[in-house]
């Protein structure tokens, strides 16, 4: 560990060219921009069809799919295609966002899913279209189990990353493959651990976040609505609430 120790102290360690500012950087990047991308058809995707109430055994089944496809054998076979694919970012990025999607879909569709019934029947019943009963009751709901998801995924990205080291790419990966290549245990022991501490930071940072958010959803969850015509009955509010929602899809 003294050796570790001293490699990890050195300067010319982080600062020279392809030394572990360069790598963790890079690492960084691979794996947020393959998070990015993931969330981008995950998350959409996931609310559209838990707002409808249908395709959740797909969504469901594609997440267990995506978790059985090792992400190591979709590397490589994307790195020996020809262009745009081969050792490069693209490749790493698909590969793992691959990898990132199943849980940010599987949770999207589950919270949106778990919402509320009543509430979702009293926007409803005050008319929203199903754009505004998705944006303004069924995703502020569903959003403590999305970032569940978003965190969840992000940690397995980060760590998952290191993989493209093996396929002659970069990211703190290289870091670890180099030191078994040239028995350096030194390299091995710091580039795993750098790898530990980025996840775990992941892990914390996010959670913290969703530990916001469901406090939030907790506080906005004990507000109970208020009649806005006093000394109106609730049937009497629920019958004026659909006449106005027919009056508005007429």
């Amino acid at each position: 560990m003294s050796g570790v120790l001293e490699y990890l102290l050195d300067p010319a360690t982080w600062t020279r060219e392809d030394g572990l500012v360069d790598r963790l950087v890079e690492h960084v990047g691979i794996s947020a921009l393959a998070l990015l991308v993931a969330a981008v058809v995950a998350i959409p995707v996931g609310l559209w069809l838990g707002h409808v109430g249908r395709g959740g055994f797909v969504a469901l089944n594609i997440g267990g799919i995506g978790r059985a496809v090792p992400t190591y054998a979709l590397l490589v076979l994307l790195v020996l295609m020809p262009a745009p694919f081969g050792a490069n970012v693209p490749s790493f990025t698909v590969a793992l966002a691959l990898f990132t999607i199943p849980p940010l879909l599987t949770n999207t569709w589950t919270g949106v899913r778990e919402a509320d019934p009543a509430a979702v029947d009293a926007g409803r019943g005050l008319g929203m279209s199903g754009w505004q009963l998705l944006w303004r009751v069924e995703l502020p709901m569903a959003m403590p189990l999305l970032l569940s998801g978003l965190r969840l995924a992000a940690v397995q990205v980060v760590a998952t990353t290191t993989v493209v080291g093996l396929v002659g790419g970069g990211a703190l990966g290289r870091v670890i493959n180099t030191g078994f290549v040239s028995q350096d245990t030194r390299l091995v022991i710091a580039g795993a651990g750098l790898v530990a501490l980025l996840a775990l930071a992941t892990e914390v940072g996010l959670g913290a976040v969703e530990r916001r958010s469901g406090r939030r959803s907790r506080r906005g969850g004990d507000d109970a609505p208020e009649d806005p015509v006093p000394g109106r009955s609730a049937g009497e509010g629920a019958g004026t609430s659909a006449q106005g929602a027919a009056q508005a899809a007429r």
